[in-house]
């Protein structure tokens, strides 16, 4: 096996929640040295989110593998002293602290490129750090309202937030994203550029698709639970032993091998209401009564048989246990057992496979695990830790 591609890259990181650690757990994937800064008695508030996992944070585990543990209070002026010599080793730093706490620690990506040239720094915010809402605070389902997608996610009856931290996981991505990019660019120009995300930003990215159909189309998409806005049949159904199946047809031929092979109604091909996708969606609740009476005269995998055989895209409504023993997750071989504090627990492999390489999966770190060993690899004298230990601030 080849040396993983970000192997000699050290980010160090003031980070807290879900944005900025995901983040860095992918570069630390990646072979980078995470280098997590954490506040002195009790670290990174997610550690406390719940104690699901033998004790552990279900958030804090998923997202903070493979990095080391520094606590450091940057409040302090000799902790901040021992920040600043760690930057100096540094080829990226990020940071998702509260609105205007960056700039006045010093910590602001104007700030840091003046000192350090080299670096790169990277700001993952709220609403961004100039505009009329740099200094509201942002969590994810907050962001999830202002950007509409709660207004588009439920039934008929009743909005509902996406069951993940999608905003927290979008901003993660793009700021991922954008540091590789940044080091990209260093290593090949010799410019340190500042890489800035924020929560309303990304996700109003993963917005633009109803974006355009709202303002171009006069109204927004409906919020129809499973069911697709704009396509149809696009949606779970009940069979007939209460198993869901959701299906999609995407053309015209799939649309014609449902009627044919799975419906038993070729006359629907041709049905005026239904010819186009834009009929189908048209007439979608005439559409689904026909859809609806086929599957309650079989079985969830009766269906399924029939979809798969006219080569018709479906699936179960599986959940969460169902997804945990899913057979694609056993036979590809994508669970990958990860320590915890006094634990070992599956986890899941990074997405991305890179041909050559294994990704780094090492153990999730206690609060301070790593803090004299990093101070002691930048020189700090043993008297100088104890001095910090003593004043509290590691």
């Amino acid at each position: 096996m080849t040396a993983l591609p970000l192997s000699g890259v050290t980010v160090v990181s003031v980070e807290q929640a879900v944005a900025a650690p995901f983040a860095t757990r992918q570069l630390a994937d990646l072979g980078a040295r995470v280098i997590k800064i954490e506040r002195p008695g009790g670290g990174d508030f997610a550690r406390r989110y719940d104690t699901t996992v033998h004790g552990q944070s279900s958030y804090f585990v998923w997202l903070n593998r493979s990095k080391e543990s520094v606590t450091l209070d940057l409040k302090a002026a000799s902790g901040r002293e021992v920040l600043e010599e760690l930057l100096a080793t540094a080829d990226v730093f990020v940071q998702n602290l509260a609105p205007g706490a960056a700039a006045r620690l010093g910590l602001d990506a104007a700030s840091l490129t003046q000192r350090h040239t080299s670096l790169i720094p990277c700001t993952v915010s709220g609403y961004g750090t100039s505009g009329p809402w740099a200094d509201r605070k942002a969590y994810d389902l907050l962001v999830q309202c202002q950007t509409g997608l709660v207004s588009l996610t439920g039934t008929p009856e009743e909005t509902a937030r996406v069951g993940v931290s999608v905003a927290d996981i979008a901003a993660g991505m793009y700021a991922y994203s954008g540091i590789l990019t940044a080091l990209y660019t260093r290593a090949t120009t010799g410019v340190a550029r500042a890489v800035e995300v924020s929560l309303f930003e990304a996700l109003a990215e993963w917005m633009s698709q109803p974006a355009y159909y709202t303002r171009h189309g006069g109204t927004q998409p409906p919020r129809i639970g499973t069911q697709h806005a704009t396509i149809a049949p696009y949606g779970a159904y009940t069979a007939a032993d209460g198993k869901q199946v959701l299906f999609s047809i995407q053309n015209e031929r799939e649309w014609s091998a449902l009627c044919e092979r799975v419906l038993a109604r070729p006359e629907l091909v041709d049905d005026p209401r239904f010819v186009t996708g834009a009929d189908r969606v048209a007439h979608r609740d005439e559409l689904n009564a026909v859809v609806t009476e086929r599957f309650q005269r079989s079985g969830g995998d009766e269906v399924m048989k029939l979809l798969d055989a006219a080569g018709i895209a479906n699936a179960g409504v599986n959940d969460v246990r169902a997804f945990i023993a899913h057979p694609v997750l056993a036979e590809r071989n994508r669970w990958h057992e990860v320590g915890i504090p006094g634990a070992v627990v599956p986890a899941l492999r990074p997405p991305v496979d890179l041909a050559g390489t294994e990704p780094r999966m090492d153990p999730v770190p206690a609060a301070g695990e790593h803090t004299e060993r990093v101070l002691a690899e930048l020189g700090l004298s043993a008297a100088r830790i104890e001095g910090l230990r003593a004043d509290g601030v590691i």
